[in-house]
């Protein structure tokens, strides 16, 4: 709930350091799908091989001048194994205007020749669908090391107009936490964040922000429940 979202920063500071370099900031995140959303319902569905493509950039547009550093990213999951191959340009920053998303922020040819240097040839064209925005506070646990991030203030706005309900914006209630190790078991001082009464599992922000939109508005628990580990 979001109630608990001060808790869960009160718990994760007893237990991890701020990160040194870029301990909190905004993330935004345009993803990528078929017009049929193959890649959601690949995701939705639990499959064990997937992709995603988005493009990524960090903070408000208005704190740069001129140009802003974006992302062209690939995160794909084979089985049980995962990877992420990204791609860093400058763009203008007039690209990234809310009323522009629409038109993929770069050009769809040179989003093709990026995924092919990354020896991803999707078998549908993409076209941008959904934007995703958050606050991340990030961490490293004190014992071990392991990365942790806590996001909240979710935004979602739908790019592929005839998606959902005509609702273009939807803000999701409380938070996720996202913990980044080599192991699917929890650091002991990480087990704390039970108080919280937490459903730790694997969790997708692009996923769940689509079925929210394509559910019908008043469906219990359309938004989703918080404060879960996820896959991004």
């Amino acid at each position: 709930m979001p109630s608990k979202l001060g808790f869960a920063y009160t718990l994760l500071r007893q237990v991890c350091r701020p990160d040194r370099e870029y301990p909190a900031g905004q993330v935004n995140s345009l993803y990528f799908d078929s017009p049929d959303l193959d890649q959601y319902t690949k995701s939705s569905s639990g499959e064990l091989r997937k992709n995603k493509v988005r493009i990524r950039w960090y903070d408000k547009v208005e704190d740069y001048q001129g140009t802003v550093p974006v992302f062209v990213e690939l995160k794909s999951r084979h089985g049980f194994a995962s990877s992420k191959r990204r791609e860093r340009l400058l763009v203008p920053a007039e690209n990234l205007d809310e009323n522009r998303p629409v038109a993929g922020i770069i050009d769809r040819t040179k989003l093709a020749g990026i995924l092919a240097g990354f020896g991803h040839f999707p078998d549908k064209p993409l076209r941008p669908v959904i934007l995703i925005s958050y606050w991340r506070y990030r961490f490293n646990e004190m014992a071990t090391g392991v990365r942790v991030s806590f996001d909240h203030s979710i935004r979602s706005t739908t790019v592929a107009r005839e998606l959902g309900y005509g609702e273009r914006e939807l803000q999701l209630p409380g938070g996720v936490i996202e913990v980044k190790g080599p192991s699917i078991e929890l650091p002991l001082t990480l087990r704390r964040m039970r108080l919280l009464d937490i459903d730790w599992s694997r969790f997708s922000k692009y996923s769940h922000c689509i079925e929210a939109h394509l559910s019908q508005p008043g469906t219990m628990s359309r938004l989703w429940p918080s404060g879960r580990t996820i896959e991004t």
